[in-house]
């Protein structure tokens, strides 16, 4: 059965203002698009006629090719964690255009591959196991090339759902370094051997203001930003708390860490130089609004890297990320919200509930009452801001805990009119979401962000 306990108090305090929505969400795209049909539009003006199946074939693989040479800078700058794309569209949201794109790309690239060879093999009267041979051993670049285009295509395996099912964040994040090797072996192969760029000095001109443009962008915000950061903020470790079984409280201490910019809501990635912990960077929610000398994260284990926090000892230097995420307040649309959490996925929604102007509700949803983590913060918060808080827990084994339309709309009255922010486990977001427009709530107003990979 279920549990649900409600606290109820006075409302009153902060008002509601709407905050001003932004137009990079629509713009990115758009720009996109209009790249390739720039890139479309140059082998248009380069290619006077078509004749014959290899003719056909030979320009289907240079368009091919060509749009796969542009999808591999939009796939690096969609990943290069700018902060006007990340803050405006999600970062969960472009990491899905990203998984999307590099799909689109490796497919674009393995046709591109086929339809030249099958094309030249016409061409020149010769089999394809002969056109491959020539083509690879004795074209300006192109061994180079055909090593970049493995490296894409293991990677489009390796990213594959059932592929990453079996590795863990990290192995995953540091396999996809590949693909910069990768972008760097075949981009000499593009000018040396494309039809479209061989000869035509305006078009390599603008190659290599769009690779170098990205190149700069990923080495200044993935690694410059970071390191400069670093040393600029001397982030260490302060305490480590237990908070609930398997759930802990990081507190770190610094210097100037109001320049961070973190707003409630927002994530960064953090660098914990521990041993076994300094090779990488992994997501974690700020749980409280930040301090200029005091951040905290909350964080529950789900693999090495989150049980390893567990032992951290106060003086251990951290190398922070970001702020990343869309988040936050300027998500709102509506005078009344809903916070709706499950289990650890309080973290990012406790400084929202503190913060958050206006009406707002906090739905807890967890398996145990030991799981409501961060609850005494939450009553607390809701006595001074006039708000409700209702917990629900599972009861015994066997029952879980329904997330209807009818439930949420017996705790939330007139939920329809509420903006939602939603964090929790992968399968609670996907009944949550069915469950709130089954309840009338718009899917513009269901705001939730995901770190899964």
């Amino acid at each position: 059965m279920t549990t649900t306990h409600t606290t109820t108090y006075a409302k009153g305090g902060m008002r509601h203002r709407s905050p001003r929505r932004s137009v990079v969400p629509v713009l990115a795209p758009l720009v996109i698009w209009a790249g390739a049909a720039g890139v479309l539009a140059l082998w248009w003006s380069d290619t006077s006629s078509v004749v014959g199946p290899a003719g056909w074939l030979t320009g289907a693989g240079r368009i091919t090719g060509l749009l796969a040479g542009y999808a591999c800078a939009v796939l690096l700058g969609l990943m290069a964690r700018i902060p006007l794309l990340d803050h405006s569209i999600g970062t969960d949201r472009l990491a899905r255009w990203h998984a999307w794109g590099g799909r689109c790309t490796v497919s674009l690239a393995l046709a591109h591959t086929l339809l030249i060879i099958w094309g030249y093999s016409l061409t020149s009267h010769t089999n394809v196991v002969d056109q491959t041979s020539t083509l690879v051993l004795h074209y300006p670049d192109l061994l180079k090339g055909t090593a970049g285009f493995l490296l894409f295509l293991a990677t489009g395996i390796l990213s594959a759902r059932a592929a990453r099912r079996r590795m863990s964040y990290e192995t995953w994040h540091y396999l996809h370094f590949a693909t910069y090797l990768a972008v760097f072996l075949t981009f000499g192969h593009q000018l040396s051997d494309g039809a479209d760029f061989v000869g035509n000095r305006l078009a390599q001109i603008a190659w290599y203001a769009l690779f170098l443009g990205v190149a700069a962008l990923l080495a200044w915000y993935r690694f410059a930003v970071p390191v400069r950061r670093g040393l600029r903020h001397h982030l260490r470790v302060a305490a480590v708390h237990p908070e609930a079984p398997g759930v802990v409280s990081v507190h770190l201490t610094g210097d100037h860490l109001d320049e961070l910019g973190g707003e409630p809501g927002q994530f960064l990635r953090w660098r914990f130089l521990a041993r076994g912990l300094w090779w990488t960077a992994n997501p974690y929610s700020l749980s409280a609004p930040a301090h200029p000398h005091h951040l905290r994260i909350t964080v529950k284990t789900a693999g090495g890297h989150s049980a390893a926090l567990a032992r951290l000892k106060p003086g251990t230097r951290v190398w922070a990320e970001g702020p990343y995420g869309a988040f936050t307040a300027n998500r709102r649309t509506a005078p009344k919200v809903l916070l709706l959490a499950g289990g650890v996925g309080i973290t990012p929604l406790r400084p929202l509930f503190e913060t958050l102007p206006g009406q707002v509700t906090l739905v807890h949803r967890a398996r145990r009452a030991d799981d409501l983590v961060l609850r005494g913060e939450l009553d607390a918060i809701a006595a001074r801001r006039g708000a409700a808080v209702h917990y629900v827990v599972d009861g015994p084994a066997g029952y879980s805990s329904p997330l209807t339309a009818r439930g949420l709309s017996d705790l939330v009255p007139d939920l329809s009119a509420h903006d939602v922010y939603l964090c929790g486990p992968p399968g609670m977001t996907r009944t949550a979401v069915q469950a709130l427009r089954d309840a009338g709530v718009p899917a513009r107003r269901i705001h939730h962000e995901s770190f899964a990979f």
